[in-house]
């Protein structure tokens, strides 16, 4: 494939003729016709509105027919391979039919990080408007989390998660075995929703922790995060046993000492708990000086704390 374009130049927008018009209709033959109503519009206007829909509707091209239901929740934290069942050789086909209909070319390379639905729609418009490229998501497998929080089972309300620079996405299911369900209520376990803020504010700690607060070389110092505030909280829907919660979190500002953020959980395609705002005081750690006789680095855990 063609090397990537510079990223520091966007491509004039060129007229859209009417060959233009028939190439496109043959390459997205296969696609939906709002696949081809977007692009379409991108092509005429260059207005980069449209390119979650096209993006989205070239991926569900190549996604098998029992699959496509998942694309339809529009959820940027879908794994291309694990959820969506495509593979390196399916993935590169994607690409080229997306360079195809964007005009634009992709190193080969730079697809090595593209992990997510939300991957592939962030790097698709940086590209196409000559952005930096983000840094990749990153997945935290339930394992890993807990080496990174002190906040440990009973009382850790994340399984897997994912953080990138726009915000975390992470799941819990509901056991029923929580101590606290056993009178919450009785005979009716019901989740608390302080519970749910609970987790909403451990996965906030989770995306401070993995260094996602825009300062080059600082690293957030665990003992110093805590809870202040919440607003515009709203329950929507009552949580039990056996529901799977899908939470998450966006900074909307961060800012040392203080990081806010808001944070949505939903069951399904029903939201359970929202709220507009969650802030957490925070404060960076001193940078550590390594002795010069080192033999090798010396390794410092990364923890933090919510005052639930």
């Amino acid at each position: 494939m063609a090397q990537a374009a510079n990223n520091s130049s966007v491509t004039p927008l060129k007229p859209f003729t009417p060959e233009d018009d028939v190439n496109l209709r043959e390459a997205l033959k296969r696609c939906s016709a709002a696949t081809y109503e977007a692009a379409a519009q991108f092509r005429k206007t260059g207005n980069n509105e449209h390119l979650p829909a096209i993006v989205l509707g070239i991926i569900e091209r190549y996604v098998e027919p029992d699959l496509r239901a998942k694309l339809k929740d529009a959820d940027d934290d879908l794994r291309v391979i694990e959820d969506l069942g495509i593979d390196s050789l399916t993935m590169m086909e994607i690409v080229i039919l997306v360079e195809d209909v964007l005009q634009m070319s992709i190193n080969n390379e730079e697809l090595r990080y593209l992990r997510t639905v939300g991957d592939v729609k962030t790097f698709i418009e940086c590209k196409v408007r000559g952005l930096p490229l983000p840094k990749p998501t990153k997945f935290i497998p339930i394992e890993q989390i807990m080496s990174i929080m002190p906040i440990q089972p009973p009382f850790l309300f994340l399984g897997e998660a994912s953080v990138n620079a726009h915000g975390a996405n992470a799941k819990y299911k509901i056991s029923g075995q929580e101590f606290f369900l056993q009178g919450h209520f009785k005979d009716n376990p019901v989740l608390p929703a302080s519970i749910m803020l609970e987790a909403l504010g451990q996965l906030a700690v989770l995306f401070l922790l993995e260094g996602q607060v825009g300062e080059d070389g600082k690293v957030v110092d665990h003992k110093t995060i805590f809870f202040t505030s919440c607003e515009g909280v709203r329950c929507h829907r009552v949580c039990k046993p056996g529901d799977v919660l899908n939470l998450s979190i966006k900074p909307k500002r961060l800012k040392s000492p203080l990081a806010t953020f808001e944070g949505q959980i939903r069951v399904g395609q029903q939201k359970a708990a929202t709220a507009e705002e969650i802030t957490l005081t925070f404060g960076f750690a001193e940078e550590v000086v390594q002795p010069v006789q080192s033999a090798a680095p010396v390794s410092v855990p990364a923890q933090a704390v919510v005052n639930g």
